[in-house]
């Protein structure tokens, strides 16, 4: 059943310095976790589209380690997951970096492929919880991803450029709700639920997942929160538009979405 939430009205993360931004996460904590999700992810719309604006303040990929100026869609759902559950402003790069990383951060230790390190890392450490049955039920598929040789020597796979002890090897799999039950289910499903887009497996490719941002519901029905190469910038879209967008995309179409709850952050 969706409820009915109310959001306390904040400023855009990128508008605030450093001591507003503590003061306006504090100010989350206030809120149920679901609220605290669609508040952090709320002030992040009109935030310009930037590929990995991420990365590990050195090395391979210099960019910062948290900014608020910038996204892509994997790091506005994480920078919107840190902002929501950490406990404190001071530890809101230790929540980030526990989220983007299976150790301390460095280009060999993030999550780099989704189906295979960043979904299963984050079920792992607490952060998700796969919900894709429980709001899916009988409609839901299953998928299945392969890494190996071939996978990692692919244009993709190489890009990454990764130690092979670092690559991830075997069979993953995903449930998904099929696109052209989506629309439907999705309408009764919770706001700030991760939405997961997984597209036909292309074995030059490695991996299935394309795409990631949040539920949302607007007069007319589920929207996609994103930070869209499309729009350049996260926006609210009907989630109807952007399948039916996307199914149009023959060479590389959605086979469907897994979905997950975010988890209030427990203390190891």
């Amino acid at each position: 059943m969706i409820g009915t939430l109310t959001l306390v009205v904040l400023s855009a993360w990128s508008e605030l310095p450093d001591a507003g931004r503590d003061a306006q996460i504090a100010a989350l904590a206030a809120q149920p976790l679901q609220a605290r999700l669609l508040t952090a992810s709320k002030d992040f719309l009109g935030t310009p589209y930037v590929v990995s604006p991420l990365g590990e303040g050195e090395g391979r990929d210099a960019d910062p380690l948290l900014r608020f100026d910038a996204v892509d869609c994997l790091t506005f759902v994480e920078e919107t997951m840190a902002l929501a559950t950490t406990p404190t402003p001071a530890e809101l790069l230790p929540t980030l970096s526990d989220i983007r990383y299976h150790a301390a951060p460095a280009w060999e230790a993030r999550e780099h492929v989704m189906e295979a390190q960043w979904l299963p890392g984050n079920l792992a450490r607490g952060h998700l919880r796969d919900v894709t049955r429980a709001i899916g039920g009988t409609a839901v598929v299953q998928v299945s991803k392969r890494l190996d040789d071939r996978a990692w020597a692919s244009p993709s796979g190489a890009a990454l450029a990764l130690p092979k002890a670092a690559q991830p090897r075997g069979e993953y799999h995903l449930d998904v709700v099929p696109p052209q039950q989506a629309v439907a289910l999705l309408g009764k499903a919770p706001e700030g639920t991760v939405v997961v887009v997984v597209r036909a497996d292309r074995p030059n490719l490695v991996t299935r997942v394309s795409h990631v941002g949040f539920l949302v519901h607007g007069p007319k029905g589920p929207m996609l929160r994103h930070a869209s190469r499309t729009f350049g910038k996260v926006v609210d879209e009907p989630l109807a538009a952007y399948v039916g967008r996307n199914l149009g995309y023959a060479k590389w179409t959605v086979a469907g979405f897994a979905l997950f709850e975010v988890q209030p952050l427990t203390r190891k």
